[in-house]
């Protein structure tokens, strides 16, 4: 056999699943790669904050909404009726009352009077007032006049016409007083005589009649002391100037026991039928 000189050409040995590559053409797979690589690089990338832009954080949205509702707020009032508003003054003022005016133990009373009979020389209860341990007013009232009053007395009682004519119904005044008084130590000054005005009556062991007791009555060498001559010497305050006043009497009364009370208490606590109880400690 003759020996064929000539070089036989070498055909590529087929590979499979191998594509030809042209000049300046990418392979389809490196197309894929690429467009994957892209697609990654734009989730990874931040966005580009404008700096000119303005950007709020948590605190100036916080004052933002609470610039919000403090305008709506008071859009909603402007809407409001002007009497809910007045009602809702009055019920705050009526709760605040309820809480200062409560009723204590102690309880000091003061009346003032007005001239009925002849020459106006027997008294008639004009104003009750009472205050409490802590000399708030829980009680005043004026009362409506069931005689004729011959001399109202305004330059010392402070108690005019017009007052008797819009004051409460003796009765109702009378019930009331007894209702509050009921079970409680009363404090005054010649209590004999409020009580009197008012026909009410009130057990001696819960009575305190700053007008008797001693070591004040001493100050006027054993006679009745007034109780302005009391609040001077004792509290250093000047009171009844001109026209009284039964609610700042009444305070002035319940002062002047409160500078003694463990003393007389301790005192009346070594009589007999008087309790211990209210002897403080």
């Amino acid at each position: 056999m003759v020996e064929n000189t000539k070089k036989r050409k070498r055909n590529p040995v087929e590979q499979p699943n191998q594509t030809i590559v042209k000049r300046g053409v990418i392979d389809a797979n490196w197309q894929k790669l690429l467009k994957l690589t892209s697609a990654m690089e734009k989730v990874s990338e931040k966005p580009k904050v404008d700096t000119k832009k303005e950007t709020f954080t948590g605190t100036f949205r916080r004052d933002r909404k609470k610039k919000n509702t403090e305008q709506s707020r008071v859009e909603d009032i402007g809407k409001l009726d002007l009497n809910c508003t007045t009602i809702t003054e009055n019920t705050s003022k009526d709760l605040q009352n309820d809480k200062n005016n409560k009723l204590t133990k102690f309880i000091a009373m003061d009346c003032e009077m007005v001239g009925i009979g002849y020459n106006g020389d027997d008294h008639m209860i004009a104003r009750v007032s009472l205050v409490n341990k802590f000399g708030d007013c829980i009680y005043d009232k004026f009362v409506k006049a069931r005689e004729e009053v011959v001399d109202y007395r305004t330059s010392v009682s402070g108690v005019r016409k017009e007052d008797l004519l819009n004051g409460e119904d003796f009765t109702t005044v009378q019930k009331e007083v007894s209702e509050i008084l009921k079970g409680r130590i009363l404090v005054g000054h010649s209590l004999k005589t409020d009580l009197s005005v008012l026909f009410l009556s009130h057990a001696k062991k819960n009575i305190r009649d700053t007008s008797k007791y001693k070591p004040f009555r001493k100050i006027t060498k054993g006679s009745t002391p007034s109780l302005k001559r009391l609040a001077k010497e004792i509290l250093g305050i000047d009171i009844q100037h001109g026209e009284h006043s039964s609610v700042e009497d009444a305070r002035a009364t319940m002062q002047l026991y409160c500078t003694v009370a463990k003393q007389w208490e301790k005192m009346l606590s070594e009589k007999k039928g008087y309790s211990r109880k209210f002897v403080e400690t």
